[in-house]
């Protein structure tokens, strides 16, 4: 059993093992995990706090139950980006390869819109730090993305109101001002028509289809740390997922 910080609950703990358990591709789609009796054994915690953490995996989207039978890995989509961006962050300090750029259009404080205030949990107080980009290529826009980050997090990280790049990356800066690390993303995609705005950022004929994607990153807490809004082109996506066949 690793040596995890103690400051979080038993339930999170186990739950976070899991989770990076799958991850890392150790626990695979349609993989069992272990019971709420084995994991009370294994960690020596009450059924209850096991079960606990079996529900926390399965509101996390990456488990499910199944009736008479155990809980199981469920299949992930995943957007390969997003997670590309964060890997090379953290191996090089830059958040980009060669040849790409990224232009700030606006940064600041503005009322977030209902579903950035939903992801980020934002009740009473609804002003939100945005920070919107245009990153590029030698072949022009990849995406246009807006970062979400709420009041508390604004404060204590005041580059994100200044509209020059941040070498290392929204996120890895913002773990550095706040002491508040990203432990696991959830990102939900769909497919619509650009809008005029997003058309003429983008370079796009009108009414082109783009690729949206949704992305939520959560603290070890399992609170909400950022929330990305991205639009892709249409010639710059594609879904990627490997899968057993048998």
């Amino acid at each position: 059993m690793p040596q995890i910080e103690e400051a979080q609950p038993k339930y999170l703990q186990i739950a976070h093992f899991i989770r990076d358990q799958i991850l890392r591709g150790d626990l695979r789609p349609g993989d069992e995990v272990p019971s709420e009796r084995q994991l009370a054994a294994d960690w020596k915690v009450s059924r209850p706090t096991a079960a606990r953490s079996l529900e926390a995996l399965s509101h996390q989207g990456l488990v499910e139950k199944r009736q008479g039978s155990g809980t199981y890995v469920r299949s992930l989509e995943v957007n390969r980006r997003a997670r590309e961006l964060y890997g090379r962050a953290r191996q090089t300090g830059k958040i980009y390869t060669s040849g790409e750029y990224a232009v700030i259009t606006s940064a600041g404080w503005l009322e977030a819109p209902d579903h950035v205030a939903e992801a980020l949990g934002l009740v009473k107080d609804r002003r939100a730090v945005h920070r919107r980009r245009i990153t590029n290529n030698q072949d022009g826009p990849i995406t246009l993305s807006t970062s979400w980050f709420a009041p508390d997090v604004g404060q204590k990280a005041p580059k994100l109101l200044d509209p020059e790049r941040i070498q290392e990356g929204t996120l890895m800066y913002v773990e550095n001002m706040t002491g508040r690390q990203g432990s696991y993303a959830e990102d939900r995609m769909c497919a619509r028509a650009a809008t005029d705005e997003e058309s003429a950022d983008l370079q796009l004929d009108c009414g082109s289809a783009v690729l949206i994607v949704h992305h939520v990153v959560f603290d070890l807490q399992d609170r909400p740390l950022e929330f990305a809004e991205a639009t892709y082109p249409p010639h710059r996506w594609a879904f990627e997922q490997g899968y057993p066949l048998a």
